[in-house]
């Protein structure tokens, strides 16, 4: 079993850097429906008559176009893993804007494609039946549109490949290889919405802020993808220290490096983690933080659910790391309650582990909850025991019967254990089902959905 000590440093730490924030969210949204109004009022500025039915169809096709291209910006903007959205709005809540966000822009520009070349097959005499014919040529006689047409078909592929069914029958590294040919689609289709579009031929300032706003986009990309982890990995230098099994299936990696309490990580965060060892170099993958951060050494731990997971238990100590981060917004500043209540399924617990060592509190302020098929599957036990013991906070665990039977989380048995739970701030992490489940119950013991914190990355 792993041990990281320090728990009273890593508090004092925490309560330093607590300053409650609010969630950009809210005026982020906001920005991007003034975007979309903006884009609107361009066409609209743009467009003297819809006369008839041809017009019609072909302003439909444009501002179709028009949208999906100011889309294609936000969802690589999405992608860029900028902290503003990572740490303050939560990286589930960005990847499901993402997700929302490349659902629509695969829609618009499916209308885009259908209406303006029905538009165009009309103006020269044809039926909606040549639209076929009248792509072949537009294809073949318009600027750019040989690339937009690779692009739009890499936005299909995409698209279809992120569908719930599909995405989970790939492994998450092909999944996400493959995910990464957004940046390639996009570019292949910015260049024909300059040289066709109609708005950008006679508004100059329209073409000037659509360079502007690619141009940022782009930037950010580099910058947060590209130089600064860079720049992180050079600094800290980070390397495996030690693998230990903490239960059957469950193992915690020590990553030792220089000032990584510099890096900026707090409890309830997590890393994308990348080890430079034979068969995965070329895999990265998200694993939240299960000790809060030390001067020399990260630890996380990691249950064997795949390829990646299961590959952890051989690394040998030297092992170079990679890491990009610290991203997740589930943590210290989320509170606003003096008492918290953290709940953990499975290998949850391993955010949940790392807050339950630091958030602030007196004694009876801080309660966990650890839900596990057995008792042998509750990781970290014997440290979870000793900082509720040192803290004066209360631990508790939920394992099935020796029949098979799951225990009951409502809302009368959480009332019944926290009376004055309404009261609580609730940090939660799990499975998606089991999630639901607390989070259903949590409502009906009457916590307010405010002070429910929880990041899920199901989309």
């Amino acid at each position: 079993m792993s041990t990281i000590a320090g728990g009273r440093a890593a508090r004092r730490q925490t309560l330093r850097r607590i300053r409650p924030r609010r969630s950009p969210a809210v005026p982020l949204l906001l920005a991007v429906w003034a975007g979309a109004a903006g884009v609107i009022w361009l066409w609209w500025s743009n467009t003297p008559s819809i006369a008839d039915d041809n017009s019609k169809i072909l302003n439909a096709g444009r501002i179709t176009g028009l949208l999906a291209g100011y889309l294609m910006a936000l969802v690589v903007l999405q992608m860029a893993r900028v902290p503003a959205l990572e740490r303050r709005v939560g990286s589930d809540r960005v990847a499901r804007w993402h997700a929302m966000s490349g659902r629509y822009t695969i829609c618009l520009v499916l209308a885009h494609l259908v209406l303006i070349m029905w538009g165009y097959a009309l103006q020269a005499g044809k039926s909606f039946g040549d639209i076929v014919q009248q792509t072949i040529d537009s294809i073949d006689q318009l600027p750019d549109m040989g690339k937009a047409a690779i692009g739009t078909g890499l936005l299909f592929l995409i698209g279809l490949l992120s569908i719930g069914p599909v995405r989970r029958r790939m492994g998450y590294d092909t999944w996400y290889h493959i995910h990464l040919l957004t940046y390639a689609a996009v570019f292949l289709t910015f260049w024909h919405q300059l040289s066709t579009g109609n708005e950008f031929a006679v508004e100059p300032t329209a073409k000037t802020v659509w360079y502007g706003l690619y141009g940022s986009v782009t930037a950010l990309v580099l910058w947060y993808r590209i130089l600064a982890p860079i720049r992180l990995n050079l600094k800290h230098r980070m390397r495996v220290e030690a693998v230990v099994e903490e239960t059957p299936g469950i193992v915690s990696v020590l990553i030792s490096g220089r000032k990584l309490h510099r890096m900026g990580a707090e409890a309830g965060q997590f890393f994308r983690w990348r080890f430079l060892a034979p068969g995965m170099r070329l895999s990265s993958h998200p694993y939240s933080l299960s000790a809060a951060p030390r001067p020399t050494m990260l630890r996380i731990t990691v249950k064997a659910i795949g390829d990646h997971s299961s590959a952890l238990r051989d690394l040998r100590p030297g092992t170079r790391v990679w890491a990009e981060g610290p991203y997740g917004a589930l943590t210290a500043a989320k509170r606003s309650r003096g008492k918290v209540l953290l709940v953990a399924g499975g290998v949850g617990i391993t955010p949940m582990r790392a807050l339950f060592e630091t958030l602030p509190g007196s004694a009876g302020d801080l309660t966990l909850l650890y839900r596990a098929n057995t008792t042998q599957d509750l990781a970290l036990w014997d440290e979870l025991a000793s900082i509720a013991e040192e803290r004066g906070a209360r631990l508790m665990y939920a394992v099935n019967s020796p029949e098979g039977e799951r225990p009951d989380i409502s809302a009368e048995t959480l009332s019944r254990k926290l009376p004055d739970i309404d009261r609580h701030d609730v940090f939660m992490c799990g499975p998606p089902g089991f999630a639901q489940q607390v989070y259903e119950a949590l409502r009906g013991a009457g916590v307010p959905a405010r002070r429910i914190h929880h990041e899920s990355f199901e989309m």
